[in-house]
């Protein structure tokens, strides 16, 4: 399948990889990333221009992340029962709801790119439970372009070699994770000081019998 839609951006090119991002957050099982590496390749040899690419692999990403909100809020009901019908799925969408429902709004942009196989699952749970559409847009905007930016700019400087740039779009993620947790845990400390820094309320003074 891989080979197959990479044969195909050379003749549909933008319109390919509009598809392939709306689909894909849709949970359709189509190797996107894959697509906007080759993409940023052909970016860099001129066959595709690369503002065009990038504008339309956002497009097509946003537009999948609406479609799988509303499709949460307006018909949760069966969208889950399709969904518990396949043991896969039921496990990405109990791992999203509780994902969600730690992380929220960050969640939303985090499972973007740095946890993509629950992005899908994140968009529907996200409308279920009905997490404020600016929330979700917002978060969701931001998510999606930066993960263009490292699969598209990647494959624009790695055009000779893709192999390595999808090596290094690996690492890059790793890196970025590892660059969160400590973003997250120095928060952690920051707040954690601040309470033990909080002056103790004043004790009332016992009777004098």
């Amino acid at each position: 399948m891989s080979e197959t839609l990479v044969g195909y951006l050379a003749s549909y090119g933008t319109a390919l990889i509009f598809i392939a991002t709306m689909l894909s957050c849709l949970a359709v099982p189509i190797p996107t990333s894959l697509l906007m590496l080759t993409a940023g390749a052909f970016a860099a040899t001129g066959d595709l221009s690369l503002s065009a690419v990038a504008f339309a692999a956002v497009t097509g990403a946003v537009l999948g992340d609406q479609i799988g909100y509303q499709l949460g809020k307006r018909a949760a009901a069966p969208l889950r029962r399709f969904m518990e019908a396949n043991t896969k799925r039921q496990k990405l969408l109990h791992a999203a709801e509780s994902y969600l429902s730690k992380w929220g709004g960050i969640g939303v942009f985090l499972s973007r790119w740095l946890v993509s196989p629950l992005g899908p699952y994140v968009n529907f749970t996200a409308g279920a439970t009905a997490l404020p559409w600016p929330v979700f847009s917002i978060a969701g905007l931001f998510g999606e372009i930066t993960w263009v930016a490292i699969y598209v700019g990647l494959g624009y400087a790695f055009a000779d070699n893709l192999t390595m740039a999808a090596d290094l779009a690996s690492s890059v993620l790793g890196l970025l994770a590892a660059l969160a947790c400590l973003i997250g845990f120095g928060a952690w400390l920051v707040h954690h000081n601040k309470r033990r820094k909080l002056p103790l309320p004043d004790q009332p003074t016992p009777p004098i019998s």
